[in-house]
């Protein structure tokens, strides 16, 4: 926050904004701002909000910023880690105890789907660019991203589907896209199609995805979210030889602190300038 150019003072002096680090502590946020409401501006440490918005916390009468964007770079290593994994069949081989069959399909010019244009997307896209894979990207207005072979609005989700060796979700959960893939989606897929899941668990329907998985009607799932979260022991996907499950470890602590610690800097510096914030969350659209 010095690093910005911003002096830290107690909260009951009457500070411009707020940044907020704790991660799992919505209540508590929410007594400081209520005491506090002369606060016009507060920075989030997560990039998905959705349980702010579903706890009532983020309101109209402020600036919300979050770090949506600020740990893009990992989990879409992550990302581009799981779908490679389900490909050359790691869920199987990593388990065997026997020498066990050949077998494994090759990324390059093999076709991708993501959902979602965030910065996990867009640095996915550049994770992706040295295997010549022909890029659909989904997202809620079907402007081109650079270094997608399209962009299609999610409308089109099954057009996009169609086709695809891998899909990869990454979009904000919102009640649009909650359990966007189910069933239907599913029997759309090809089977030997991968899915990706490094957003939240929230945009699977997971009762569906068991049934996809049992019946094999899609190759495999590579999930860092559950829906649950954390996924219960004994669970059926754990399991599954065509399900590979990471405990949301996309982006660990470790790697999060220095990046958010550069979005406070730099958001902190746009406040003293008056220039338009990054990461402003659409309280509208709700993420």
């Amino acid at each position: 926050m010095r690093r910005g150019g911003g002096e830290i003072v107690p909260v009951d002096d009457g500070p411009d904004g707020l940044v907020w680090i704790e991660f799992r502590a919505a209540q508590n946020l929410k007594k400081y701002l209520d005491a506090h409401p002369g606060i016009g501006w507060v920075q989030l440490p997560l990039a998905g909000v959705e349980d702010l918005f579903a706890a009532g916390v983020i309101d109209h009468d402020r600036t919300w910023t979050s770090a949506k964007g600020a740990y893009a770079e990992p989990v879409a290593e992550h990302a581009l880690t799981l779908a490679l994994a389900g490909l050359r069949v790691l869920p199987i081989r990593a388990r065997a105890r026997t020498w066990g069959t050949p077998a494994g399909v090759s990324l390059f010019d093999r076709p991708v789907t993501i959902i979602g244009a965030g910065g996990i997307t867009v640095a996915l896209l550049a994770l992706l660019k040295p295997f010549r894979t022909e890029v659909t990207v989904v997202r809620q207005r079907p402007q081109l991203l650079d270094g997608a072979w399209r962009t299609l609005g999610i409308d089109h989700l099954h057009e996009a589907l169609t086709g695809a060796q891998v899909v990869v979700l990454a979009p904000a959960l919102t009640p649009r896209t909650h359990q966007m893939m189910a069933r239907t989606e599913f029997d759309v897929m090809e089977r030997d199609a991968w899915l990706v899941n490094v957003g939240r668990g929230g945009l699977v329907d997971t009762d569906d995805l068991v049934d996809a998985l049992r019946a094999k009607s899609i190759g495999g799932a590579a999930l860092d979210v559950t829906d649950p979260e954390p996924l219960p022991k004994g669970h059926p996907l754990w399991s599954m030889k065509n399900c590979l499950i990471t405990p949301h470890t996309a982006d660990t602590q470790e790697m999060i602190w220095p990046l958010l610690a550069t979005r406070i800097t730099e958001n902190v510096r746009r406040l003293g300038a008056n220039e338009e914030f990054i990461g402003l969350v659409d309280v509208q659209q709700g993420y």
